[in-house]
C-alpha cells in the first residue's frame, strides 16, 4: 500500500499517467477503461478511499442495492484501513453499450471490524460524506455475474406457452415465408399492384396476370401464381414491380458482402405458411457430428439447433428457447421442460459448436446470466416538458376488454393504449403517457396503477407490464424496461422468446400485426439478444426482411422494434470462420437498436439525469491495485491469493487457513467443528464471488475486444462456433 511518503514521490507519475488517460479518451478508449478497472479510487483532502468492485445483493427495477470492501488511506495514517460498507443506489443502464453507472448512492451500514468504535464512527461519517457524491461505472457482464441469482425475481408468470408450433422438416436448403393469417391484400398507390401486408417479406400481386412476385435479394425475385403453391426464380420481373423492391439495408451492404465467405448455393426452396410453423432446412439428408465428452450428435448439415441422443435415440430441436423431442425427424414433436433433458445436455462444453444452445439449459452459467440479464431494466430520464405523443387509429378508436381483468385496451391502433382508472395510459416505445381522452392530449405519466400489471400473457399487449416508471421529480420521469418489453421472458429457470400465444392482427384501411413467438427462427444471443434468420444462409439470397415489406410503422415491435429486420446469416456463421469479433460485428450492426431509449423518438424526450448532468457528481478514478478483496455478508474484509484466502484483521492479513494448536482444539472441539463448518461455507461463498468477478472480466473483455476496443487482457476469437459461429456470437 501506498505510504504518505510514497504518494507524495509519486505525484509526478500520478500526473503524468492522467495526461496518458486524457489521450486515451481522445482516441475512444475512456469507456472502456472507465468501466473495466476495479477497484475505483477518489482522493480527498483527507486522503484517498478505494472501493473495490459491488457485490450486489438485489436489484428492484432501477434500485440497486449491494456491499463493497472499501480501504480508507488517512493522509495521518501509515496504513489503509479496510472495510465494508453497504449501500442503496439508482442504477443507470446502457445495453447497447453494455454499460451500467451507479448513481444516487445511499449509504445504509459500514463496518470496519479492526477499528474501535470510535474510530468507525469517524470512518463511517468520512464514506457518507465523500461516497453518495461518486458515479460508479461498471460494465453490464461484470454486473450480471455478481449479482445474486436467488435473489432475482422471475418476470414471467407461468402461463407462457410452450405447446409446439407447427414444425417442418425439409432435407434441402429452403426458408419459410410468414404470413399473419391467409394474405390480406392492400392496393398500392399510385399502381394497379397489391401488395400482401401481413408479412413482413415483400409480396407483391399483378392481378391482371393473377401471379404473385417474392423480393429475394437484388435483382431476384420470386414468382408463383397461388401463393401457396411451388415458387420459383422468376425470369423477368414486370418493371413496375421491380420498381417496389425494398430499399437497401443500411446494416449491409459491402462490409457483409467482404466478410461473407459462404460460396453461392443453390436457389432455395420457398415455403409460405399462414399459421404459427417453424421450419428445419438441412443440406441435404441429416450429417450428425459428436460433441466431445457427451452422448450427443448435433446435426451440422443446418442452420437450426437439431441434437440426437445416443442413448434414447430422440432428437431434439431447440426453437424460440424451448425444447421439442421426438422419435424423428418428420415429427410429431412434443415439449420437454429443460430439467427433464438428458444430463449429457448440461455437460455440452461453451467452446464447441453447439456451445451456444446453453442459454436454454437449466442450470449452466450461460442459462443463470440470461435469466439476469432479463432482469437488468434499460432506464432513462425523460424529460416532462419535451415529452410528446400522437396516437393514430385507424378510425375512431375501438377498445376490446382485456381478459380476466376490467380493464379495455384500444385494437385499431399500433400503440398500447389502455383504458383503466377513467385514465387512458399508453405505452410508446417503452415510455407511459396518460391522457384524460382516447385521444389526448398526452403528458408522460408520472406513475401507473397496478392494475396494469395483472395483464395476463394472453392479451397481445402483455409485453407492456415490463415498462416501469421508477421515480418523478419535477423535470424528469424515471422510466425503464426489462426484456420482457421486446417479448424476452424468464420461463422457470431460463428465457424463452415470444409467450406462444397467436394474437390476430387489426385489419381495416391499414394492418396492425401484434407479437409473433413462431417464423423466425429466432435464436439468442448473450450481447445482443434474440437473432432472426431463414432457415438456410448460403447462397445469395438475403430475402430481406424490412425495407418496402411494412405499412404504417412495420412488422411488430415496440419502437418499431428491428429484430425481424437483422437475419443471423452471417452473425451465427462468421464467427466460426472468422473469430467471434467477426460474429458479433456481423450479427449486431448498429448496436444503438438495443436500447429503445436512444432511437429518434425517443431522442426528443429523453434527457440527462440531473445526477449525469450536474456538477456534484464526482467521476472515480481507475486504480492500478489488484480487484482481489471483497466483503462477506457479516461485513468481514477478504482477500484472494495465489495461497488462499487471508482475513483482514487488526493485525494485517492472516492467512484463513491457520488452526488453533492442540490444546485448544481439544479445549473447545464442538466448538471448533462448528467453526470449521462455518469458514467452509464462508469459503465457498467467497470462492463463488471470485468466480462470478473473473467470469465477468472474461465477458466484459470478450465483449470488448469484439466490439473493437481497447481493454484490460484480451482474447484471440478462434475458429469454434462457441466464438458467435451458428448460436450467434456465444462464448469464450
Amino acid at each position: 500500500m501506498v505510504h504518505r511518503k510514497k504518494a507524495k514521490q509519486n505525484i509526478g507519475w500520478m500526473v503524468a499517467l492522467l495526461w496518458v488517460c486524457l489521450q486515451l479518451a481522445s482516441l475512444g478508449w475512456a469507456q472502456e477503461n472507465s468501466t473495466g478497472d476495479w477497484p475505483r479510487e477518489i482522493g480527498t483532502p483527507k486522503g484517498t478511499v478505494v472501493i473495490y468492485q459491488p457485490q450486489p445483493e438485489k436489484l428492484d427495477g432501477n434500485q440497486l442495492k449491494g456491499r463493497a470492501a472499501v480501504a480508507v488511506e488517512l493522509k495521518e495514517s501509515t496504513e489503509p484501513v479496510f472495510g465494508s460498507v453497504w449501500f442503496e443506489a439508482r442504477l443507470e443502464t446502457d445495453r447497447a453499450e453494455r454499460t451500467a453507472t451507479i448513481a444516487d448512492v445511499t449509504i445504509t451500514q459500514v463496518r470496519f471490524p479492526e477499528q474501535d468504535e470510535q474510530k468507525s464512527k469517524e470512518l463511517r461519517a468520512f464514506l457518507e460524506e465523500e461516497i453518495p457524491k461518486w458515479r460508479l461505472p461498471i460494465s453490464m457482464d461484470r454486473l450480471l455475474t455478481t449479482l445474486d441469482l436467488t435473489e432475482q425475481r422471475a418476470e414471467a408468470g407461468k402461463k407462457i406457452k410452450t405447446d409446439p408450433p407447427k414444425i417442418l422438416f425439409i432435407a434441402e436448403p429452403a426458408v419459410l415465408i410468414t404470413l399473419d393469417g391467409e394474405p390480406k391484400l392492400k392496393k398500392e398507390e399510385g399502381s394497379e399492384l397489391m401488395r400482401v401486408i401481413n408479412s413482413p417479406f415483400t409480396i407483391l400481386l399483378v392481378s391482371s396476370e393473377k401471379t404473385y412476385y417474392l423480393y429475394a435479394d437484388k435483382d431476384t425475385w420470386y414468382t408463383v401464381g397461388d401463393i401457396k403453391g411451388e415458387w420459383t426464380i422468376a425470369k423477368k420481373v414486370p418493371s413496375k414491380v421491380a420498381a417496389r423492391a425494398p430499399e437497401a439495408d443500411p446494416d449491409t451492404g459491402e462490409q457483409e458482402a467482404a466478410e461473407d465467405e459462404e460460396k453461392p448455393g443453390p436457389p432455395p426452396k420457398v415455403v409460405v405458411v399462414t399459421e404459427p410453423t417453424e421450419l428445419i432446412s438441412s443440406k441435404g439428408e441429416p450429417e450428425f457430428t459428436p460433441i466431445s465428452g457427451t452422448d450427443l450428435l448435433y446435426m451440422s448439415n443446418t442452420d437450426s439447433d437439431v441434437l440426437l441422443h445416443i442413448k434414447n435415440q430422440q432428437y431434439y430441436v431447440l426453437l424460440a428457447g424451448r425444447w421439442y423431442t421426438s422419435a424423428k425427424m418428420e415429427g410429431p414433436w412434443k415439449y420437454v421442460p429443460g430439467e427433464k433433458l438428458p444430463s449429457d445436455f448440461a455437460k455440452i462444453p461453451e467452446d464447441t459448436e453447439m456451445g451456444t444452445v446453453l442459454y436454454s439449459v437449466p442450470g449452466t452459467d450461460v442459462a443463470k446470466e440470461a435469466v439476469l440479464d432479463t432482469q437488468v431494466p434499460q432506464t432513462a430520464a425523460v424529460d416532462r416538458k419535451k415529452a410528446k405523443l400522437t396516437v393514430e387509429y385507424d378510425g375512431d378508436p375501438k377498445f376490446e376488454n382485456i381478459k380476466g381483468t376490467k380493464m379495455t385496451y384500444a385494437s385499431n391502433t399500433a400503440t398500447p393504449v389502455i383504458h383503466v382508472d377513467n385514465k387512458y395510459y399508453a405505452c410508446d416505445e417503452a415510455v407511459w403517457f396518460v391522457a384524460g381522452k382516447a385521444t389526448g392530449p398526452w403528458q408522460v405519466a408520472t406513475s401507473v396503477p397496478d392494475e396494469i400489471y395483472t395483464i395476463p400473457p394472453e392479451s397481445p399487449i402483455y409485453h407492456v407490464t415490463f415498462v416501469r416508471v421508477y421515480n418523478a421529480t419535477a423535470d424528469v420521469v424515471y422510466v425503464g424496461y426489462t426484456q420482457g418489453y421486446t417479448n424476452t421472458y424468464v420461463y422457470n429457470t431460463t428465457i424463452v422468446y415470444g409467450t406462444g400465444y397467436w394474437y390476430p392482427g387489426w385489419y381495416g384501411r391499414y394492418y396492425y400485426p401484434r407479437p409473433a413467438t413462431w417464423g423466425f427462427h429466432v435464436r439468442w444471443n448473450p450481447w445482443t439478444g434474440w437473432r432472426f434468420g431463414l432457415s438456410y444462409s448460403s447462397g445469395p439470397f438475403h430475402f430481406t426482411i424490412g425495407g418496402g415489406g411494412w405499412y404504417r410503422g412495420g412488422w411488430w415491435g415496440p419502437g418499431r422494434y428491428r429484430g425481424y429486420r437483422r437475419g443471423y446469416r452471417h452473425g451465427y456463421r462468421h464467427g466460426r470462420n472468422a473469430g467471434y469479433r467477426a460474429g458479433y460485428r456481423s450479427g449486431s450492426r448498429n448496436a444503438a437498436q438495443q436500447n429503445l431509449y436512444r432511437n429518434q423518438r425517443n431522442k426528443a424526450r429523453t434527457t440527462k439525469s440531473p445526477a449525469t448532468a450536474g456538477k456534484s457528481a464526482k467521476a472515480s478514478g481507475m486504480s492500478h491495485r489488484a480487484n482481489n478483496v471483497y466483503a462477506d455478508r457479516n461485513g468481514d474484509v477478504h482477500r484472494k491469493t495465489d495461497k488462499g484466502w487471508e482475513n483482514r484483521t487488526k493485525e494485517g492479513w492472516k492467512s484463513e487457513k491457520s488452526q488453533p494448536d492442540k490444546a485448544q482444539q481439544q479445549k473447545a472441539k464442538p466448538t471448533q467443528t462448528q467453526m470449521q463448518k462455518s469458514q467452509q461455507r464462508q469459503n465457498q461463498q467467497l470462492n463463488r464471488s471470485h468466480q462470478d468477478r473473473q467470469r465477468g472480466d472474461q465477458r466484459a473483455r470478450s465483449y470488448n475486444k469484439a466490439r473493437g476496443r481497447s481493454g484490460s487482457g484480451g482474447h484471440s476469437g478462434g475458429r469454434s462456433r462457441g466464438g458467435g459461429g451458428r448460436g450467434g456470437g456465444g462464448r469464450r
